[in-house]
């Protein structure tokens, strides 16, 4: 089999299309580059949506801490507080069998027990409360001389946040934002290495990079792979969402403008 037989055939062997048995003995590189490779769509599905889903409940979240009022402060500071002090894997395990205990229930939470939603659900609440304690942080260091401003020219409420408080938030909180981007599409990889089980074997990048090292007994084939594809997708969000740091300082002159600088999380 050509390697370009064998990505027609496995490409998109993650989403349940092409090749139905993976492959068994004489595993070649492109097997593992296409299967690995495939795995990661799931990643970036994972990734892409907690993160954009998580922003928005991100901010809500942080305003809600930085209310007076205890019946906005108490809920947003425990949901920051049972996220942030626990482990994200033990968090994959216990949703899991929560899940399968609500599917005995009713079958409306029957999909909770996928990965597609169940994993998904786990991932965006934790991004918004690490991201909220981010915002959260960047709202207690918004300059006073910005809000007295807003109110000089008149605005108040809803038109103070949306110009003046949420840009200047946005602003202070981006670099570290990023960094918790990153470490999110990261942390993915351990969806189905926790309790959400892989149906059929349409799992993640990690699940096959561990196939191929079970296999072999050679980890350092395809785990180098896993690092490689996740170091490209880092890149990218570091360009993209630099290209977002550099539309919101665009006001600034360029040695005033705040940097972005990758700094890993060894332990969530």
């Amino acid at each position: 089999m050509s390697c370009w037989e064998t990505i027609a055939d496995y490409a998109l062997r993650s989403q349940g299309i092409g090749e139905r048995l993976l492959p068994r003995s004489d595993f070649t590189l492109c097997q593992q580059f296409t299967l690995i490779g495939s795995g990661m769509i799931w990643n970036i599905y994972f990734g892409v949506v907690a993160l954009c889903f998580g922003f928005f409940l991100a901010t809500a979240v942080a305003m809600g801490k930085a209310a007076q009022n205890p019946l906005l402060r108490k809920p947003a500071e425990w949901f920051i507080f049972i996220f942030r002090g626990s482990p994200l894997f033990i968090q994959f395990f216990f949703a899991y069998f929560l899940f399968l205990s609500l599917k005995n229930v009713s079958p409306f939470f029957d999909p909770l027990t996928s990965a597609w939603a169940g994993a998904l659900l786990v991932l965006f609440l934790n991004t918004a409360a690490y991201s909220g304690e981010i915002f959260y942080g960047a709202l207690q260091s918004i300059p006073k001389g910005d809000i007295e401003a807003a109110d000089a020219y008149g605005l108040s409420g809803w038109t103070r946040f949306r110009r003046v408080i949420w840009p200047t938030m946005l602003r202070l909180a981006w670099p570290a934002y990023t960094n918790e981007a990153i470490f999110l599409f990261h942390a993915t990889t351990l969806v189905f290495f926790s309790g959400f089980p892989a149906t059929q074997q349409r799992g993640d990048a990690l699940y096959y990079a561990n196939y191929f090292a079970d296999k072999t007994f050679n980890p350092f084939v395809p785990y180098p792979i896993l690092a490689g594809y996740f170091i490209i997708l880092t890149l990218i969000v570091i360009g993209l969402f630099g290209l977002v740091n550099s539309h919101l300082n665009r006001h600034l002159p360029q040695d005033a403008r705040r940097k972005i600088k990758v700094r890993p999380q060894i332990i969530r």
